[in-house]
């Protein structure tokens, strides 16, 4: 049986906005399952900062479903940690990968992050978009929550806590936490931090277009070479065929 999506329009994406700024993260993740049920589904990167999210999903909503798109490059402190906190949090954790296997990709087009931005914007839809499109689509998910925060990056800077992007309705629960906020709260809870934080890594996304800050180096320089931070999942830019 077919579904049909409902589409939530700008003025309903800003005031479900006004009516997230005014709640606790905790809050905002009750309301949002309460209101889209089944519709809801979180996303994690395994980066950071992760464990704030999943325990903030854990104690509020566990029933929502979360995402882990395997791009086949995380670093192997990525993935323990993953199963670390998934254990720890009994996360309802669906992991989708890439349609190209890493040994695919690299044989069939090379290595795209070294192409230059269209190498990189073509990486991303193989290894974050299609992905991440599939399983919105296989979950039945139009309201997608992610762990993104206005402190990440100057990209993210000017954020709403929802948002219309295509078809998907993204909200943010966690969008006004400063860094100060998360580190509080992972100490208050005594949660794990990801094992390369200890190494100088600010920012965390596959081994090889990753470094650690070093000599002041900004955590949007530390992505690609400094050339490009965002990998198109949090960006609403129209330039991928798709939907999400």
């Amino acid at each position: 049986m077919s579904t049909i999506t409902r589409i939530a329009t700008p003025t309903e994406a800003e005031a479900l906005s006004e009516e997230l700024a005014r709640l606790k993260a905790g809050e905002r993740l009750k309301l949002l399952h309460e209101r889209y049920g089944s519709r809801l589904v979180a996303s994690t990167s395994f980066g950071l900062q992760a464990a704030v999210m999943l325990k903030l999903i854990a104690d509020n909503a566990p029933e929502i479903p979360v995402v882990f798109i395997d791009t086949g490059y995380h670093f192997p402190e990525t993935y323990r940690y993953a199963d670390e906190l998934t254990k720890r949090f009994g996360t309802d954790l669906r992991v989708y990968q890439p349609t190209h296997s890493a040994a695919r990709m690299e044989a069939l087009y090379g290595k795209l992050w070294e192409q230059g931005k269209e190498g990189m914007d073509q990486y991303g839809i193989f290894t974050k978009i299609e992905p991440m499109d599939r399983a919105l689509k296989e979950l039945g998910a139009d309201v997608w929550i992610s762990g993104v925060r206005r402190s990440h990056s100057s990209s993210r800077a000017e954020r709403a806590f929802a948002e219309q992007q295509k078809k998907t309705l993204k909200v943010y629960p966690i969008l006004d936490w400063a860094d100060a906020q998360v580190s509080v709260f992972m100490h208050q809870h005594d949660l794990p931090r990801h094992p390369l934080e200890a190494e100088g890594y600010v920012t965390m996304g596959d081994w090889h277009s990753t470094v650690p800050a070093v000599d002041g180096l900004s955590a949007e320089k530390t992505r690609f070479n400094g050339e490009k931070y965002e990998c198109g999942l949090h960006l609403d830019s129209g330039n991928s065929d798709f939907q999400i």
